[in-house]
């Protein structure tokens, strides 16, 4: 199928896309197009206007600034994928990019465009949930932030306005302490996940603290499954299997039943995870 007609506008700054925004009320962004293309496609989404922001600078690149790790809308995932400060600093997004479609998918697509979207199959939103993230917007009265908890509010629908522009993503730098775990089950490497979880602890003592489960493919958003939260925390697994306070749908893909319980499997083996040494 071939998109609907629409009109293509480029910016050439991050003000001039927010300008651009606010002109024109059916608009759609185009930053890496992996998930936009396919909607116009198939006629899914067909906005009168097509922003295209590759062109604006300064929204790509990875750096630790303070107690974050900083990662500009624009950098294509292939770059965090093979970035060192991700890997030593962001450990739980550097698990979960190898199983984001496919090279190709990531040569091209955007941490930001990821975020922005809200699939609820897709693993970025989840790691920025399980990590107590940040997004940092851009709109006509300047920049502000949105912590991941407040960001993701229905199924593809996120806290941005219809004039902001999603402009960095940020994540607690990770410490000697910090324990990460990430795993889900889809049909084919590189598929939407059936199910999926990223999780982030701290070693406290002999067990963990500030555990923060985030499943994904079992609703309209990623989901903190906070009852299982707390069992994790006192070192019960199966307790925190029992505790899973997920209720998804029947899908395509699997029934609510299975569903719920890939959840518990992958809440073992990510458990697992989060109890090993980093």
């Amino acid at each position: 199928m071939k998109p609907a007609p629409f009109a293509y506008k480029r910016a050439r700054s991050l003000e001039e896309a927010v300008a651009l925004l606010g002109e024109h009320q059916d608009a759609r962004l185009l930053a890496g197009g992996q998930s936009l293309i396919a909607t116009l496609n198939m006629r899914l989404s067909s906005p009168a206007v097509l922003i295209d922001i590759n062109g604006v600078g300064g929204l790509d690149g990875i750096a630790q600034k303070g107690g974050m790790v900083e990662i500009g809308a624009l950098t294509r995932h292939v770059q965090a994928e093979r970035s060192e400060v991700v890997a030593k600093l962001a450990p739980l997004i550097a698990r979960a990019m190898p199983h984001i479609g496919h090279p190709a998918i990531r040569n091209r697509g955007t941490l930001g465009g990821s975020v922005a979207f809200a699939d609820p199959a897709a693993e970025l939103p989840a790691c920025l949930l399980a990590l107590n993230g940040e997004v940092e917007v851009t709109g006509p009265m300047g920049k502000r932030t949105i912590k991941a908890d407040d960001f993701f509010k229905g199924l593809f629908e996120t806290a941005l306005a219809g004039d902001e522009v999603l402009s960095a993503i940020r994540v607690p730098t990770a410490t000697a302490q910090t324990r990460v775990g990430f795993a889900e089950l889809a049909r084919r490497h590189g598929d939407y996940a059936i199910v999926g979880l990223a999780a982030s602890a701290r070693a406290g003592g002999k067990g963990l603290a500030d555990v923060r489960l985030a499943f994904f493919g079992v609703g309209n958003t990623p989901l903190r499954a906070t009852k299982a939260e707390a069992a994790l925390a006192s070192g019960d697994v199966d307790a925190a299997v029992k505790a899973l306070d997920l209720a998804p749908n029947d899908d395509v893909q699997a029934t609510a039943a299975t569903k719920k319980h890939l959840a518990g499997v992958l809440l073992r083996r990510v458990a697992a995870q989060l109890m090993e040494a980093r």
